[in-house]
């Protein structure tokens, strides 16, 4: 939490002296215990996909607590897609009555003058009928300082792109806001932490018990929202608010890498005719063996069709230099002294 909270105050800081328009929080969670041991995942876990080494991470990073909320988006909408020229905007996130139901977004105006709402009880409940591009943009607006950012350059070189290969576009080395790839995803739902031996559980619920998906016991441990013998939310939300089991998140303290909406990954699978890219952590929809380590799925990265989709983003820890350059400008900026 002390992170947290220094984060936040830097972002206040600077959101005051104007360098940046800070107009949404990304809570975040360090991720440490840098060159940890992959372990086997796959086929030969008792999963999907070919056998592969999962989960080793050579430095720290920072993941997003919880996946990108409705709320959130509306916001990244509301500055980023007045045209929408990228179709950052589905219209089947108006939907709120079918049981693949949208997000409750909804769009007025005309191209140019688009602007954006959510109600009160959707709005921290996690996006969805998102495509990989899109949660790319998003990234690239956060990288570029919200607002009016950019969403075509930063985190990923788009120009443009929303087409079904894309293999090229890659992170970028100075990304401040990415989606995390599949080893910095798998390690924040299942490492166990505390030490770089320490080895993975199978569910991202500190367990390697099967979850329950009993809603009413938001206060147990070990709770996810898949689907078992019924929904663990039901109609007209499906999605749980984020974090809402509040007792059930990784060792890392993240909510949700297991159900509610699968996640994108920065991650490409090119064992079929198109270029896919990777998912993770299962959904409302799913049975709980979605959630296991072992288990990944994969879409076209163009494609918004599944209301069972959204995303998280994950950011590099800053290094200490860079934090006290930064303070030390915002000082100078303000005339403030050092006291003698």
């Amino acid at each position: 939490m002390k992170s947290v909270i220094a984060v936040t105050a830097v972002l206040a800081l600077l959101s005051f002296s104007g360098i940046v328009q800070a107009d949404i929080t990304i809570e975040t969670v360090a991720i440490g215990d840098a060159g940890n041991a992959a372990e086997l995942s796959g086929v030969g876990a008792g999963g999907t996909g070919p056998d592969r080494l999962c989960g080793a991470v050579s430095y720290s990073y920072r993941m997003g607590c919880f996946e990108v909320t409705t709320a959130q988006y509306t916001e990244f909408l509301n500055a980023a897609a007045k045209s929408d020229s990228y179709g950052l905007y589905d219209a089947r996130m108006t939907d709120t009555g079918s049981e693949r139901p949208g997000c409750n977004i909804q769009r007025m105006g005309t191209a140019g003058e688009y602007t954006y709402s959510v109600g009160n009880e959707w709005a921290n409940r996690p996006v969805n009928y998102i495509s990989y591009w899109d949660a790319c943009r998003f990234a690239n607006w956060l990288h570029n300082g919200q607002g009016n950012g950019d969403t075509e350059t930063g985190a990923y070189t788009l120009n443009g792109y929303t087409g079904t290969d894309g293999r090229e576009i890659v992170r970028n080395p100075d990304a401040q806001w990415f989606l995390p790839n599949e080893d910095e995803w798998y390690k924040a739902a299942y490492y166990k932490g505390n030490s770089d031996a320490a080895g993975f559980w199978d569910y991202p619920t500190c367990s390697d018990s099967t979850p329950s998906n009993l809603a009413e016991s938001t206060d147990s441990l070990n709770i996810a929202n898949f689907y078992q013998d019924g929904y663990a939310i039901g109609e007209p939300f499906w999605r749980s608010t984020v974090g809402e089991f509040s007792n059930s998140p990784s060792s890392y303290g993240t909510f949700d890498q297991g159900g509610n909406l699968w996640e994108w990954i920065d991650g490409v699978m090119e064992n079929r005719a198109t270029v896919e890219r990777v998912l993770r952590g299962g959904s409302y929809a799913n049975y709980a063996d979605s959630l296991l380590a072992s288990q990944r799925g994969n879409a076209n990265p163009a494609d918004s069709d599944s209301g069972l989709v959204g995303f998280r983003v994950a950011a590099p820890v800053p290094e200490p230099s860079s934090i006290i350059a930064l303070l030390g400008g915002l000082a100078g900026m303000f005339g403030l002294r050092r006291r003698k």
